[in-house]
């Protein structure tokens, strides 16, 4: 653990880097956030004093989000070594991460990016839901995502 000062419009960590540190804010503000294929900024969290704030991917996988100083800011760098006992560690790691990637794609993706990556993250569970179900996760109404599945099928 090392503490750091950053100045304003610093960044601790780009998307695509290593997923490696966690930060803990001693003084100041810091961010996180996305930018989509349009440029547009989606900020995903806030960090003030006495709060920490990393990527929840594992260490090994680059990151998809910025973190930079909203103000200067003192922070105490803390390596990101996730060694949690137990049989049902890698679950909880994939589903804070499922849940990360999740609040990433309701804030910038469109509807039918948001389906193909639900296909792809519980393909087994397409068929054993309703709709109406489906259509709640991804942030859409039932007739929106017949829509999303209609233009689907045209593309492949």
């Amino acid at each position: 653990m090392k503490k750091i000062s950053i100045k304003k419009g610093e960044f601790l960590q780009k998307s695509g880097d290593l997923n490696t540190k966690v930060y803990h804010v001693q003084s100041g503000l810091l961010r996180s956030y996305i930018i989509d294929e349009k440029g547009k900024e989606h900020i995903f969290s806030f960090a003030p004093e006495n709060w920490v704030i990393a990527g929840s991917l594992p260490p090994e996988v680059p990151a998809d989000l910025y973190i930079d100083a909203i103000e200067n800011s003192v922070v105490l760098v803390v390596n990101k070594d996730i060694r949690l006992e137990g049989k049902n560690a890698g679950a909880l790691i994939r589903r804070i991460a499922v849940l990360q990637k999740r609040v990433i794609m309701l804030m910038s993706d469109s509807a039918l990016k948001r389906y193909e990556h639900f296909i792809q993250t519980y393909p087994d569970i397409v068929k054993r839901v309703p709709q109406k179900m489906i259509a709640s996760y991804l942030g859409i109404t039932p007739e929106a995502l017949s829509k999303v599945k209609n233009e689907r099928n045209r593309n492949h």
